[in-house]
């Protein structure tokens, strides 16, 4: 016990060492703690305005209803929070088994120290707080059910922790190959784009008028008897008198913790084992995009950065990204055919991301960049190219693709699809230029390559808040776009909204040439700082 508590200690000194070194990790960690408090206060507020609801409509026995609320709700919360922590944060770098490897801790030990310093941190302690404020909204049904809510929270943290745990350790210690991490990377950001937009997709597909009580009660009872939903049920069966089904739910929820722990640890050992074993090399005949790109400087950087791209899981996704926005807004659009073209908007605004920290992604190769002197300029347009191709032939085939699916969903003004397809290739060539420049800047850590399932300890707040200021500030600069739209929509409707085209890609283009100069004048300026930047980065993925 005495081990876990000094782990515990470990990960607040490595928290607090970060947070007195860097300026930004400070920052987020202010922004991270009053997102925190707001979650707080909102699910404190929330409790009881539910709680005060109910006392008003008891006669109208509201208990069937907050019953079905809880469970799938608190279900879906569970399997986001899960998909989300293992998509963004991973097993923290520095607090993974592998560092006390010297230290001779058991495994058990070991294990449970790192369970316990997962319970311990900020979402760790959020989470709690949030759920001991829920038995607010059940004080209008006596103690019984508001203590057993109150034992209820600890049961839910445990479990989140318990199952993100044994995840997190599958995926790092199963799968050795990078293939198999690659593809199971890109499973798990399609499975989370799913879970996050799946209540949307339920309604805007069947409608919520065809959608019964029936229907969600059966799934809550069903899930009542899995670990992620029978802790919501506790304070129920606390006050149906049901001690049986209390008994049994509680059980069902230590036997998850014991398998879950157990779990863990032998893929903790499994790890251990088959570390450093050999991964099938694969031999390529000639030099690949080198071949077709210009004879250049900054071609030699395109084809170079392009077969980084198609083998990295980590920026790939750009790739798959207006694939997946098809699908969702496709699928939303059975109740409003304007919906798909939301599609092509989008994937503009979200397909830069990657390349908001591209300097990151590509890691100690800047290094070379800087030794033989390329300059800024050569880099930023090597990889312009190489974005703004695909970005543009994507956009262009995601919008036909969209348009389609318009006209067989009963849609009548094509219009607003030529304008949302093209307006949105201008978003994406403006937030290009604007990744170039954040790039140089706004650097945060990455997950490494080998090991994409990783975070560096103490820096998931910097990872979790500096991707959004590439994309406000590429809001800010399609502001003039934005008033022109607004203009034709009141001046005319959609009689001259065309209008908006030529503007938006002319603003793109502006937007993109400026972002390639000043990222080029930055890059040459930074240099220095950038490699040790980048060397520091390298330093915690080790």
């Amino acid at each position: 016990m005495l081990t876990a508590i000094l782990i515990v200690r470990l990960r607040w000194s490595l928290t607090w060492a970060y947070l007195r070194k860097s300026s930004w990790q400070t920052i987020g960690f202010i922004i991270g703690l009053i997102f925190a408090i707001g979650c707080v206060v909102g699910v404190a507020r929330g409790a009881w305005e539910i709680g005060t609801l109910v006392e008003r409509n008891a006669a109208a026995n509201p208990l069937p209803i907050m019953n079905t609320v809880m469970i799938v709700g608190g279900t879906f919360a569970f399997l986001l929070t899960s998909i989300l922590q293992l998509m963004l944060f991973g097993q923290g770098s520095t607090l993974s088994a592998d560092r006390f490897a010297l230290f001779g801790i058991r495994d058990r030990v070991l294990q449970f120290g790192l369970t316990l310093s997962g319970l311990c941190g900020i979402p760790g302690i959020t989470g709690l707080v949030a759920c001991l404020l829920i038995p607010l909204m059940y004080r209008s049904y006596g103690a019984p059910m508001v203590l057993t809510a109150l034992l209820a929270a600890p049961f839910i943290m445990i479990t989140i922790i318990s199952v993100s745990k044994l995840i997190m350790s599958a995926a790092t210690s199963l799968l050795q190959s990078k293939r198999s991490q690659s593809i199971l990377y890109i499973m798990i950001i399609l499975i989370f784009i799913l879970v996050a937009n799946g209540p949307n997709i339920v309604i805007n597909s069947f409608g919520i008028e065809q959608l019964r009580l029936s229907v969600f009660l059966s799934v809550a009872t069903f899930l009542s008897w899995t670990p992620f939903g029978a802790a919501f049920q506790l304070p129920f069966d606390a006050l149906a008198g049901n001690w049986l089904f209390f008994v049994v739910r509680i059980a069902i929820l230590l036997l998850t913790w014991v398998l879950c722990f157990m779990a863990s640890t032998w893929l903790m050992r499994h790890e251990r084992l088959v570390a450093g074993a050999a991964e099938k090399v694969v031999l390529r005949k000639g030099v690949g995009s080198f071949s077709w790109m210009p004879d250049s400087v900054s071609g030699a950087i395109s084809a170079r950065y392009l077969t980084y791209l198609l083998r990295d899981p980590r920026q790939a996704m750009v790739l798959l990204m207006p694939v997946i926005f098809l699908g969702l807004f496709a699928i939303q659009s059975a109740s409003l055919p304007e919906m798909v073209f939301m599609a092509p908007l989008m994937s503009a605004l979200f397909m830069m991301m990657p390349e908001s920290n591209g300097l990151a992604y590509d890691g100690m190769g800047m290094t070379m960049h800087v030794q033989i002197g390329v300059r800024g300029i050569d880099d930023r347009i090597g990889r312009v190219r190489v974005l703004a191709v695909l970005g543009c032939v994507y956009l262009a085939v995601i919008g036909i693709v969209s348009l389609v699916v318009y006209n067989l969903r009963g849609g009548q003004f094509v219009t607003i699809g030529m304008v949302c397809t093209l307006c949105g290739v201008g978003v994406y060539l403006a937030s290009l230029g604007v990744a170039e420049v954040c790039s140089c800047m706004f650097m945060y850590p990455v997950a490494s390559l080998a090991k994409p399932f990783s975070s560096p300890q103490g820096r998931a707040v910097s990872q979790g808040f500096l991707p959004f200021i590439p994309m406000l500030a590429s809001g800010v600069v399609m502001i003039p776009t934005v008033i022109v739209v607004i203009v034709l929509l009141v001046l005319s409707g959609m009689t001259y909204l065309w209008i908006a085209i030529p503007v938006a890609l002319v603003n793109g283009v502006l937007i993109l040439w400026l972002g390639v100069a000043l990222g080029g004048r930055i890059m040459d300026a930074r240099q220095l700082k950038i490699v040790a930047t980048l060397t520091h980065f390298a330093q915690l993925q080790r």
